[in-house]
């Protein structure tokens, strides 16, 4: 479960900008399907929406939460010096102060903070602590290559005075690369904090061969498919794939390959979907088999792919981050995705899915709470603030009332997060 991520000086966020899953204390959304309880002081949300104009920030906010889950899984095993991110740009004061990322979580009832500061060569500051009963405890600190561990982080002092750690990688990684108890927990849960694209080519399409060669799984992506009116009635594949233990890998096209980890041998993976074809009365005389990446529409192919995102999300109550989710998809279809995710009933795991948008259609009241809707605005600095619309503040300095019409006071500019856009003068005029 996440319940906050922080950014700082990455990218176009110069200070600190926090996004928080914590429900805010307001009365809204009667029957709390959007929220659920942690504890008796602590509630957290199934969903969260951020919204913003054209290079506002909103994918820089994505990129931050991307960089920091895969430093955290790769980097024990980089062997590049450099460390792929970028700090923001535009200030003077911010060229020799590393970025900063933290995230509070909550996994198998344990409540962690983690966090580290980085620029493009080493770690300068790394810190985890956690809470195992009501207070919050320091497990390690780091300081450059000066480490202060605890005994809540048992075992780990070799990998210090060994310098196994090298400057450019974490002590959190290595661990996990060690064995470490505790590093081992939470790589595991980042493991399930996943941030995938709406505009480019997914990282879930590698997974779906292996659930499609079992019938609940293929099942399960079927009905998806028919839930969102796309007339395909079956599924399948032009080809046997190995096991899942084999490397699954994409080249430039659309399409999969699969390469088998004991002959070698390239296999090409091509999805079928199955239509009903019908005569002149109306009958169904047979089924039409289609490719998936050659005959259907982009947003049938997109939905496809994510529909495996939503189901391991869903199944296993993991954290699902989409840039641009309503990319392609019918606004209707991106409601439904957020009803999922809201729902008691069928997202009874606590799944949580954030994602960015330009589709106005769903902020409403009926399907958000005003702490899931958040804005992304940058001033005329080029840095961006990232607040909610439980916390902005109108002229005067009065809150948005639970009863105001958010889409259309949004699209009027009066949340911030919109475009200034002037008259466009012809390309070549005179």
């Amino acid at each position: 479960m996440l319940v906050q991520f922080s950014v700082k000086n990455f990218r176009s966020f110069k200070e600190e900008a926090t996004l928080s899953m914590v429900a805010a204390s307001i009365k809204e959304n009667e029957a709390q399907e959007n929220l659920f309880k942690v504890t008796d002081k602590l509630s957290l949300l199934k969903s969260a929406v951020i919204y913003g104009a054209n290079a506002s920030g909103k994918s820089n906010l994505f990129y931050a939460m991307q960089f920091m889950s895969r430093f955290i899984l790769h980097s024990a095993e980089r062997l590049s010096k450099d460390i792929p991110m970028s700090r923001f740009k535009l200030s003077s004061e911010t060229e020799f102060i590393p970025a900063s990322f933290e995230i509070i979580f909550i996994y198998e009832g344990i409540q962690y903070r983690y966090g580290f500061a980085v620029d493009e060569e080493r770690v300068h500051a790394e810190w985890l602590f956690y809470v195992p009963k009501k207070q919050e405890v320091k497990v390690f600190t780091r300081t450059e290559q000066r480490f202060d561990l605890t005994r809540h982080f048992k075992g780990q002092g070799d990998l210090v005075k060994g310098e196994r750690v090298r400057p450019n990688a974490l002590l959190l990684s290595v661990s996990a690369q060690f064995n470490g108890k505790m590093a081992n927990k939470i790589v595991e849960w980042f493991s399930s904090f996943n941030c995938i694209s709406g505009l480019e080519r997914y990282e879930y399409p590698k997974h779906i061969p292996d659930l499609m060669k079992d019938e609940k799984g293929k099942n399960a992506i079927v009905k998806f498919l028919r839930d969102a009116d796309m007339g395909i009635k079956d599924l399948g594949m032009d080809s046997n794939p190995p096991s899942a233990a084999d490397v699954i890998y994409r080249d430039d096209s659309k399409d999969l390959w699969v390469s088998d980890s004991r002959t070698k041998e390239k296999l090409l993976i091509k999805f079928k979907t199955y239509h009903q074809k019908y005569n002149n009365k109306g009958e169904v005389t047979e089924d039409v088999s289609f490719y998936m990446n050659d005959d259907e529409s982009e947003g049938t192919q997109k939905f496809f792919n994510l529909s495996v995102a939503f189901i391991d999300t869903l199944e296993n109550g993991k954290v699902l981050i989409i840039d641009e989710l309503a990319a392609r998809l019918h606004p209707r279809l991106v409601k439904a995705i957020c009803e999922l995710f809201n729902s008691r009933e069928k997202n009874p795991r606590n799944a949580q899915l954030i994602f960015a948008s330009h589709n106005t259609n769903i902020l409403r009241k009926d399907i958000f709470r005003r702490d899931q809707i958040w804005f992304v605005e940058k001033d005329r600095f080029g840095a961006s603030e990232l607040y909610s619309l439980v916390e902005y503040k109108q002229k005067g300095g009065k809150k948005v009332r639970n009863d105001a019409s958010y889409e259309k006071d949004y699209l009027l500019g009066r949340y911030g997060g919109v475009p200034c856009v002037r008259d466009f003068e012809a390309p070549y005029g005179e």
